[in-house]
C-alpha cells in the first residue's frame, strides 16, 4: 500500500549578525504569534471540511 504525503512541514532558524532592540523585538513577536495563529486557524478549519 503506497503511502501519500498530503502536506510537508519545513522549520527553519535563521541568525543574522546583527542585534536587535529589546522594543522591536516585543512588537515583531506579537506579529509573529499572530500569524501562527492565522495558520493554525486555517489547517484546523481545513480539517473540519474533510
Amino acid at each position: 500500500m503506497p503511502i501519500e504525503i498530503k502536506e510537508l512541514h519545513i522549520k527553519i532558524n535563521v541568525k543574522e549578525g546583527g542585534q536587535k532592540s529589546a522594543s522591536s523585538g516585543n512588537e515583531g513577536k506579537g506579529e509573529l504569534v499572530q500569524e501562527c495563529l492565522d495558520q493554525v486557524m486555517k489547517v484546523l478549519k481545513n480539517k473540519d471540511e474533510r
